[in-house]
């Protein structure tokens, strides 16, 4: 089972990431759809309308992006989401609930306004079956759209795939990404940890030392980066550390001895934890000692800001989405978005997930021609093919196929005078992962 550190953050951290969020420029201006827009279909871009000044409800345009308020039976979509100590991803259907909201302030879809049904879980497999029954059975969603949970794909997905729902995810563990009834917007930190290896091989370390949170799953993500380094010929090492950190100048020295001259430091963590490890090793001057890479978490302009420039270009983060700062129509949409409807979530990965998915979510809904109903909806989301958006850096598909991992080539990014810059353009992951070799193959196809 694949588990952990996609959180965007515990919760001690919520202020200090608040504050990171507010600091960041936001780009102002409503978008709307043109020819590839939501309202045409799967295939959705948005385009930037003219004006600047601060972005207004009646400015952004979602969905159908016509300024009317939906009304009537409201279209029920379900979610959950993993919420407790420690581990808390409802930044992302958060996310997704601001651009819902969004959407029922621009037509809904074609009239009907969205209500979105997100279920907080505890890592409880029996919670977790009960709540899919309650939102397929009891408040009878008509999709799943925005799930991010620690076990909920190893739990619930034949359920789901008996009951006829294609579920769009933030996948965690490994059957968020080998089954025909899931499919992501993001890779996970399995692949996402393997991107990190890859960019510190490319830049010619002699040995990686993998470094993670001591929570169950951890071989199943470390069997990644071993298979990547394998291919490259570069020795590795595993570390694991219990979490919250508890003596991080240990941890810390533990991972530079084990990369060794020469050698580089791959960390899978939340922000939070990752950002003890590296002041830990900026206060033993350890920085300079080895090259460092990270997981998705780590893309993140709270991260950046908190180390300072000392780290100038001296991480090298695998960024499964764009820059939060980047230019583009969704990105644009995405920050005035949250600007608008959820103000205290951090800019970052995880509610640039949350959007992502409600905005697919909505293209593919709005295709459907009468009922929006448990068929109608999942018939649309499965034929969703070539989303381009410029938050990834391949188009998006679903599709029918036994396995799905859909966002498979991303960037590395790095922090510089206090913000994630761009370090690298897309890359492939590599198809030393035996599923990511038979992803290709199907896209080739």
């Amino acid at each position: 089972m694949q588990v952990n550190p996609f959180t965007e953050r515990e919760r001690p951290a919520k202020a200090a990431l608040c504050a990171a969020a507010v600091a960041l420029v936001l780009i102002v201006g409503g978008c709307g759809g043109d020819s590839n827009g939501d309202s045409a279909g799967a295939t959705a871009t948005a385009t930037t309308a003219a004006g600047g000044g601060a972005a207004t409800t009646s400015s952004l345009k979602c969905g159908l992006g016509n300024g009317k308020k939906a009304s009537g039976t409201p279209i029920k979509i379900g979610a959950i989401v993993t919420k407790q100590p420690g581990t808390d991803f409802t930044d992302i259907t958060n996310a997704a609930k601001a651009y819902f909201d969004c959407v029922n302030d621009n037509g809904g879809i074609n009239g009907k306004p969205v209500s979105y049904l997100p279920q907080p879980e505890q890592t409880d497999p029996a919670q977790v079956a009960s709540l899919a029954k309650k939102l397929a059975e009891s408040e009878q969603v008509v999709a799943i759209v925005g799930n991010t949970s620690l076990i909920e794909c190893a739990v619930n997905h034949k359920y789901w795939e008996a009951k006829g729902y294609s579920v769009i995810d933030s996948g965690i563990a490994p059957e968020c990404y080998s089954t025909p009834n899931s499919a992501a917007v993001n890779m996970g930190p399995r692949y996402s940890s393997d991107g990190a290896v890859q960019s510190l091989i490319g830049k010619g370390v002699k040995k990686i030392a993998f470094v993670q949170s001591n929570v169950p799953g951890t071989g199943y993500i470390e069997a990644g980066p071993k298979l990547v380094a394998g291919a490259a010929k570069i020795p590795i090492a595993s570390l694991k550390e219990n979490v919250p950190i508890q003596d991080a100048n240990s941890a810390a020295l533990k991972a530079v001895q084990a990369a060794g001259e020469g050698g580089g430091v791959v960390l899978n963590f939340t922000p939070p934890e990752a950002l003890k490890i590296l002041q830990a090793a900026q206060r033993q001057g350890l920085q300079d000692r080895v090259k460092w890479g990270c997981s998705t978490p780590c893309n993140t302009d709270f991260l950046a800001n908190a180390l300072g420039s000392a780290w100038n270009e001296k991480l090298f983060v695998n960024a499964e989405l764009n820059l939060t700062t980047a230019d583009g129509p969704d990105s644009e949409l995405y920050r005035n978005v949250i600007k608008q409807y959820a103000p205290k979530i951090p800019l970052g990965s995880f509610s640039q997930m949350g959007f992502l998915e409600a905005r697919i979510a909505t293209a593919a809904l709005l295709t459907v021609k009468g009922d929006v109903t448990v068929e109608s909806a999942n018939k649309a989301i499965r034929e969703v093919k070539d989303f381009k958006t410029d938050i990834l850096c391949q188009p998006w598909y679903y599709g029918d196929a036994p396995l799905h991992i859909p966002n498979n080539v991303d960037r590395t990014t790095t922090p510089k005078d206090g913000v994630m810059v761009q370090n690298e353009d897309c890359f492939q992951i590599s198809d030393a992962e035996p599923d990511i070799a038979k992803v290709r193959q199907f896209e080739s196809q």
